[in-house]
């Protein structure tokens, strides 16, 4: 046995760091393992294989479901769930298509004010969870149908415009390396990992993993979830200014934010985030939101009906979630041996 203060040999230490640490990414990891496989494939049955603009467009589809995603992961890490990251998202691209245009001076302003209204967004929806003690299934219903409706009135119709040279920026490689995917990678390093190492970012995966223990300990919850449900405004925002560069134009009717957020969901399972929370993280949701949508670029190439590809993905969200539980199962077999 190790006496009081002696301390273990520094291999044995390092050991158990890179054991901890592949335990916790272990669903990222997995996700990432998975989407490498998938594109592939989808390299491999593509015509002229993994061209730079093949691998652009993916890359930008990709981007735009791996930022819903990771504005999802937020509030489950907290134990909640957000409906309206879709809404917020599509919002996003009603309000791009209205202001992000003109000068640069003006295109920049405008950047600011759809990310601002992401923000605002999710700190209404934060505010209605915490302080209006509702449950975040339901109020985050209720504050989709307003988003909806806000973006049905500033975009009727389809239309509007964007600064393209803002635009072509944010869509096209360089030195074959695709912005949208600088712009998750900036968006992980520059927001994500900021806050998952704040006192807030702590407190989130606290209350998530009990909320009763974090409570007595004197973890923030409030602020925490707050903070989740605000930043993942955020992210439902800069994914919308994203679409807005994709298509340049703004579309509130389309029937693009109830799929976005249930895809959402299935990303960050399959990326290993729990739906009990307290566990996983967006870089997991990120894979998890590629390989939801590299399956959609599979039954294309593959000749199969994209109209089955709701079958598949609830088909792959299932497998996920099951093997989720499974874990959640064993974890409590084990406390059972101490009863």
């Amino acid at each position: 046995m190790t006496g009081i203060g002696t301390r273990l040999p520094a291999h044995r230490r390092h050991n158990g760091t890179w054991r901890y640490w592949l335990a916790a990414q272990r669903g990222a990891l997995i996700a990432a393992a998975i989407f490498a496989i998938m594109f592939g494939v989808y390299g491999a049955a593509q015509p002229m294989g993994l061209s730079v603009d093949i691998v652009n467009t993916a890359a930008n589809k990709g981007a735009l479901l791996a930022l819903v995603a990771m504005a999802q992961t937020l509030p489950v890490l907290t134990g909640g769930l957000d409906l309206s990251v879709g809404m917020i998202f599509m919002l996003g691209n009603c309000l791009a298509s209205t202001i992000v245009t003109g000068s640069p001076a003006a295109t920049a302003l405008g950047i600011v004010g759809v990310l601002a209204e992401g923000l605002v967004c999710g700190f209404v929806n934060g505010l209605i969870v915490v302080y209006g003690r509702l449950q975040p299934l339901i109020a985050t219903l209720a504050t989709s149908a307003i988003y909806f409706g806000i973006a049905l009135a500033l975009r009727p119709q389809p239309g509007g415009e964007i600064n393209g040279d803002f635009a072509d920026w944010m869509t096209r490689s360089t030195f074959g390396v695709p912005s949208s995917v600088l712009l998750i990678l900036a968006a992980i390093v520059f927001v994500w990992m900021p806050y998952r190492n704040s006192t807030l970012g702590r407190a989130a995966y606290a209350a998530g993993s009990s909320e009763q223990a974090a409570y007595m300990s004197g973890v923030p919850i409030a602020r925490a979830r707050l903070g989740a449900y605000t930043l993942a405004g955020f992210f439902a925002a800069l994914g919308g200014l994203l679409l807005t560069c994709i298509t340049y134009s703004g579309e509130a009717r389309a029937a693009l934010g109830g799929d976005y957020t249930l895809n959402s969901i299935a990303a960050l399972v399959i990326g290993g985030t729990s739906l009990f929370g307290g566990s996983g993280g967006v870089v997991g949701s990120v894979f998890g939101a590629f390989v939801m949508r590299t399956v959609g670029d599979l039954l294309i190439v593959f000749n199969i009906n994209p109209v089955l590809q709701p079958l598949f993905v609830g088909a792959v969200l299932l497998f996920a979630v099951s093997l989720g539980s499974l874990r959640l199962l064993r974890v409590r077999n084990k406390l059972d041996l101490f009863r």
